[in-house]
């Protein structure tokens, strides 16, 4: 059984009782995980803004001008 976290109402659904797609997320293999669905995805979003932030950090060549992409 799957379980799926409603954005809508704040509440834990089931595959039996699950709302239209874009209301829910999930699925999540307990229903503790779909509780938590919020606070995973901000963190998962906090994490990969701070890797693209490294990412863009890292790959930033001192000079390059984006404008002279025409050769």
């Amino acid at each position: 059984m799957s379980f799926w976290y409603n954005v809508r109402t704040g509440q834990v659904e089931t595959d039996a009782n699950r709302s239209i797609g874009e209301r829910v997320m999930g699925p999540y293999d307990t229903e503790e995980e779909a509780r938590h669905a919020l606070e995973t995805a901000r963190a998962r979003t906090e994490k990969w803004d701070e890797e693209d932030r490294e990412w863009e950090q890292r790959n930033a060549a001192p000079g390059w001008d984006d404008e002279r992409l025409d050769d």
